[in-house]
């Protein structure tokens, strides 16, 4: 670019964030300065891991660092690292776009609730933009390590909707960022302050946090000629690296904070050192809330990689599987090269082993906070259930452990929270059921008000209701549980009838029950596979259930659904011989008859959530049923 200035405009979703954040944001104010240490802190230690392989990235400082100071006069407040930097794109696309899948959508659903907001935005994680919580106007000036002097960016914005950018020169790497501090707020420009909000937010960063020492007035006078006194006001001591016992839970809380730019405290953690052929630390936290982009597979993840307290990389996604993609945190490795890169982690057997004791202690805590603090680990249920189930699929090695985990909603209480385990359900199975059932649907309404229930329910036989889309991936690979097999209730091999109810049915006329089975499969033979007597149902006249083995209509509807070619499978169509509707149909003529079945098997598709080919054929039917016709 020329070095003349140029004003663009921001994206839209970069206007309304940057609305909702001063707006919504303000009672967390203070939460702007972690936020702009914790990108210096990001710079830098992207610079450390760059320059394992280019020595020459360093330039003339060797040694990273941030520095803050203020201008009372001018009422700024600078933010100084001498970091990795940016060059001209990387700050049109960090600062000038928000180039997130997903952004939108979150954006949608913001700006009705203040509070809510404030939430929302935490899970989307705002970095720079909080400086316009206390600034009318941000200047960021910055040069990536490497690059001429004469290479450097000047972005300039009141965050109003249009920002300045032009090129300048700048002999120091890495990036300022410069706070035009609104009126009321230069609290903000008072060493003491400052000071203690370092203290609180950013202690264990593990690079040093500099400020201007402070001197009386008899001092700077006789230092008048001498250079300013800087001095480090944080501990810079890697938090994962001290004994436990040593460090407070506020500690703890706030690193998490700093290292996942949230502000809500995290749900639960674990800090361990690991010993033996393999040495490692890891400190991984449980977030209170999900991200907005937790269910994109393709996301960032949370880990970060150090190897002997040398920052390598992070969002590593060999460090942590994919169903816990929601855990937050640092590994430090001994054990790993300085120069590793991302290509080596991918088959590095080293990598592969951290992940699968990592996984097996996240698995351990969540154990642990399920028997020891049932409500909190609801809370995280609501969160990162789903996720969580993908790790049935996923990781043969731990699914027993991950199964016992698992919540699900169910006919006990029959109320669409998930709060059943199949512990809970296996203690309640009678000493005659050998199996644990379930029914999975689009919705928890249509799972609970299924007529395949009609004979669980009359048998008081817990049935789970299964709503969410992952689960039918779960029951496919979920065999078994406590020795218990997974059975679907709408498959045809499930016989509830009891002694006394088969023998009633002996005394019926088999015959003329046989005659209306015969007449119907006749007139349904293009579009059943078979129809059958029902013992499941009590209420309703007819059901569609499954040939024992084959796919069931939901997973069907949602492979359908993701693009994917099904093979048409016909359904087996039970009727209940005693519902008067049946009994219409073994008295009507001919053409009544027809029209009557074609009703009944419509009917059943829809209970089941189905579509109908001719949905205007269904309703002049159900019309002349009405009229009586």
């Amino acid at each position: 670019m020329s070095a003349k200035k140029q004003t663009l405009g921001f994206e839209a979703e970069v206007k309304q964030l940057l609305k909702l954040v001063i707006n919504s944001l303000y009672s967390h104010k203070e939460i702007f300065l972690r936020e702009l240490i914790s990108n210096a802190a990001d710079a830098c230690d992207k610079l450390r891991f760059e320059a394992l392989s280019n020595k020459e990235l360093y330039e003339d400082e060797p040694d990273p660092k941030i520095e803050i100071y203020f201008d009372q006069d001018a009422k700024t407040l600078t933010i100084e690292d001498n970091g990795i930097g940016m060059d001209q794109q990387e700050v049109t696309e960090n600062i000038g776009t928000i180039a997130r899948s997903g952004t939108k959508a979150f954006l949608d659903s913001l700006g009705k609730d203040k509070k809510q907001d404030a939430n929302l935005i935490g899970q989307f994680g705002v970095g720079f933009y909080s400086a316009f919580i206390v600034a009318d106007k941000v200047t960021l000036e910055t040069r990536r390590a490497g690059l001429n002097h004469d290479k450097a960016i000047r972005w300039e914005s009141s965050g109003e909707g249009e920002y300045t950018i032009e090129q300048i020169k700048k002999s120091r790497r890495g990036t300022k960022v410069i706070l035009h501090l609104r009126d009321d707020e230069h609290e903000f420009l008072d060493d003491f302050k400052l000071r203690s909000l370092i203290h609180k937010y950013s202690e264990h960063l593990s690079l040093p946090i500099m400020m201007l020492a402070v001197e009386d007035e008899n001092e700077k006078k006789s230092k008048k000629d001498e250079k300013d006194k800087w001095e480090q006001v944080n501990k810079a001591t890697a938090l994962w690296q001290l004994p436990r016992n040593s460090i407070k839970d506020e500690e703890y809380k706030e690193f998490y904070k700093t290292i996942a730019h949230d502000w809500q405290d995290p749900l639960n953690w674990l800090h361990n050192s690991i010993e033996g052929s393999l040495e490692y630390t890891q400190l991984l936290y449980i977030p209170s809330h999900a991200p907005f982009d937790l269910y994109e597979r393709e996301r960032s993840h949370g880990v970060k990689l150090y190897v002997k307290r040398v920052f390598i990389m992070e969002d590593t996604e060999k460090l942590m599987p994919n169903y816990l993609r929601f855990v937050r945190g640092v590994i430090d490795s001994n054990d790993l090269p300085l120069n590793v890169s991302r290509e080596i982690l991918q088959s590095s057997k080293v990598v592969d082993k951290i992940s699968k004791g990592s996984a097996r202690k996240v698995l351990g805590l969540l154990e642990q906070m399920a028997k020891k603090d049932s409500k909190t680990y609801q809370k995280f249920w609501d969160e990162f259930g789903q996720v969580l189930k993908e790790g049935i699929v996923e990781d043969a090695a731990n699914q027993k452990q991950i199964a016992a985990l698992l919540r699900f909603a169910s006919t006990h209480d029959n109320k669409p929270e998930q709060t059943v385990s199949l512990g809970d359900y296996v203690k309640r199975m009678s000493k005659t059921q050998d199996k644990i059932y379930y029914i999975t649907a689009e919705s928890f309404n249509a799972a609970s008000n299924s007529p395949h229930l009609e004979m669980f329910n009359k048998n008081k036989l817990e049935v789970l209701l299964l709503s969410d889309r992952i689960d039918e991936w779960v029951v496919s690979h979920l065999n078994e549980f406590d020795g218990k097999q997974l059975q679907s209730v709408t498959q045809s091999d499930i016989d509830l009838a009891s002694k006394a109810d088969k023998d009633q049915d002996q005394k019926k006329d088999d015959k003329k029950s046989s005659e209306i089975l015969k007449k119907l499969k006749k007139q349904l033979k293009d579009k059943v596979e078979d129809v059958k007597a029902s013992s499941r149902l009590t209420d309703s006249p007819a059901c569609l259930v499954a040939k024992a083995g084959s796919m069931d209509a939901n997973m069907e509807r949602i492979l359908k659904s993701m693009g994917q070619e099904v093979p048409e499978s016909k359904r087996i169509l039970e009727v209940n011989l005693e519902h008067p509707l049946i009994k219409k149909l073994d008295a009507a003529k001919e053409r009544e008859f027809g029209e009557l079945s074609l009703f009944l098997l419509e009917q059943s598709i829809l209970a089941e959530g189905g579509k109908l080919d001719d949905p205007a054929a269904f309703t002049k039917r159900m019309n002349k049923l009405l009229l009586g016709e």
